[in-house]
């Protein structure tokens, strides 16, 4: 294996376990057992610790998303997007018995303690609203109308997703997405 594999791993590792424990009880030693790589490479990889590996673990998360809107953003219609986000969320919670989330999420609530995990959540957020913007004003939104359904859409799928891992069900994600996608189908 190759350094930049270990790293992708480590980075890999913590994402998955902050999207089960939040960033600030997951220990270094869990991501290091979830990843398979050395204990020393953590700090060969993230010299300043576990703020850099969670900030630098949220950012690669956050592109990965961004990645994917933007792939979606090319083949699809607004409410095949909406469903399709829906269905990852969806997917995940039940795969994980309701345990995973967003990591994103998990940095932006937990921020004072990780700064650099927080800046990477508000990066994050704000890079799938610009493309989600852009995505539904070049459907013909206003832009201002553009820029609410983006804001309303990764917002209502985050809250949607703590409520249905806290009351162990997809119900709140169902309806949000039905309710999202009737939302991005009505005639401007």
């Amino acid at each position: 294996m190759v350094d930049s594999d270990s790293r992708t791993l480590m980075l890999v590792g913590a994402i998955n376990a902050f999207r089960e424990h939040g960033i600030a009880t997951t220990s270094l030693t869990e991501i290091v057992e979830r990843s398979g790589a050395p204990r020393g490479s953590v700090y060969h990889y993230f010299p300043e610790g576990k703020g850099q590996l969670a900030g630098e673990a949220v950012a690669y998360f956050g592109r990965g998303v961004s990645a994917a809107i933007s792939s979606m953003i090319a083949q699809s219609s607004p409410p095949e997007i909406i469903d399709a986000v829906v269905t990852i969320f969806r997917n995940s919670l039940v795969e994980s018995d309701f345990t995973s989330s967003c990591p994103v999420a998990a940095a932006a609530v937990e921020g004072a303690s990780t700064p650099a995990a927080l800046t990477a959540a508000g990066e994050s957020f704000t890079s799938w609203e610009s493309l989600l913007t852009s995505f539904f004003w070049q459907q013909g939104q206003p832009s201002e109308t553009a820029a609410q359904w983006a804001t309303v859409v990764i917002a209502s799928i985050e809250g949607a997703t703590l409520m249905a891992k806290a009351q162990h069900t997809t119900a709140p994600l169902d309806r949000i997405g039905a309710h999202l996608k009737a939302l991005v189908s009505a005639p401007s």
